[in-house]
């Protein structure tokens, strides 16, 4: 496992992060494992190396990662969870009950890094000016390590809000939605982070798109139509299937990880899964060496334009 620093936190945090939301939500959003199976496979991620453990309030999978880090050492691993957001906007007060509230279920009594979940744009002034102060309070009494906030993606496809957010110097920490299908974030959010030293988590760097050929083509179908790239630099018989015959990547997913992973700027890249097979599959990904420079830049360029998908 490769580890790197956490930007200004100074946190030695491993390169995969266990994502304890999305599709899977550690294999408890379709009930397909046990919640004593999910917390075996968050130990096993831990056992492997990684010490990076991202959940929320929102993904009810806080007592999961909190069953597993008690097994563990709770000094050698990060947690980043959420305070949710859906809504009116939240109070003073309610932020602060619902830090309680992961602390208790997580067993512990402290957050690494606390986030504001899913921040919107046009909420950005009222959390920055109401809320922020009373996360410092929060950070003040030991009970949060550092700052985090993260973005609506999928409502915020130019990363308005982060691209204020990482000129405030508020956050220690950022989660932008980033991939190889979508690289706008690079120039808004990924480069001003490197200049003010702040923590950047990778969400969504394996969507549908990616994992999945079908999604894939009518994605890329999708963003041929609107002039988001140009047909001429992809075969849609075989979508980016140069990946493997080049002998660059075992499996799109696996170059999709590797891509986001050596992106510069980026530090932490969340892996989600329910499955232990999938999770080992993904530690070995992130076992490998960087893509070859020649297939870096070719995907630079084919997605150089496209800025309007996700890959959801």
């Amino acid at each position: 496992m490769q580890y790197r620093t956490l930007g200004r936190t100074g946190l030695n945090v491993s390169v995969m992060g266990i994502g304890a939301g999305g599709p899977s939500r550690l294999g408890q959003r379709d009930n397909i494992r046990t919640e004593a199976q999910s917390v075996a496979l968050v130990l096993r991620g831990i056992d492997a190396g990684v010490n990076f453990i991202d959940t929320a309030e929102a993904y009810r999978t806080e007592e999961i990662v909190g069953a597993a880090v008690a097994q563990r050492d709770r000094s050698q691993i990060i947690i980043s969870t959420k305070k949710r957001l859906r809504g009116a906007n939240i109070t003073r007060e309610e932020l602060r009950a619902g830090l309680h509230d992961s602390l208790r279920r997580l067993r512990t009594d402290y957050i690494d890094v606390y986030h504001l979940h899913g921040l919107k744009p046009d909420q950005y002034d009222y959390y920055r000016q109401e809320i922020l102060p009373a996360m410092q309070d929060l950070q003040r009494e030991g009970k949060i390590r550092f700052l985090g906030v993260t973005e609506n993606w999928s409502g915020d496809l130019e990363h308005e809000m982060l691209a204020r957010a990482v000129q405030d110097g508020f956050w220690d920490v950022i989660m932008v939605g980033f991939n190889l299908l979508n690289q706008k974030a690079r120039e808004s959010v990924l480069r001003p982070a490197i200049e003010h030293d702040i923590g950047v988590l990778i969400m969504f760097a394996i969507r549908r798109a990616l994992s999945q050929p079908a999604k894939l083509k009518s994605t890329l179908e999708q963003l041929i139509e609107i002039g988001e790239i140009d047909a001429n630099d992809i075969d849609l018989d075989y979508p980016l299937g140069f990946l493997i015959e080049s002998g660059a990547a075992a499996s799109i997913p696996d170059a999709a990880y590797r891509f986001t992973r050596d992106e510069r700027g980026a530090h932490v890249i969340l892996s989600g899964t329910g499955n232990p097979q999938h999770l080992d599959a993904n530690l070995a990904t992130f076992a490998r060496p960087p893509l070859p420079p020649e297939i870096t830049a070719r995907l630079k360029h084919i997605f150089r334009g496209a800025h309007s998908v996700t890959g959801g």
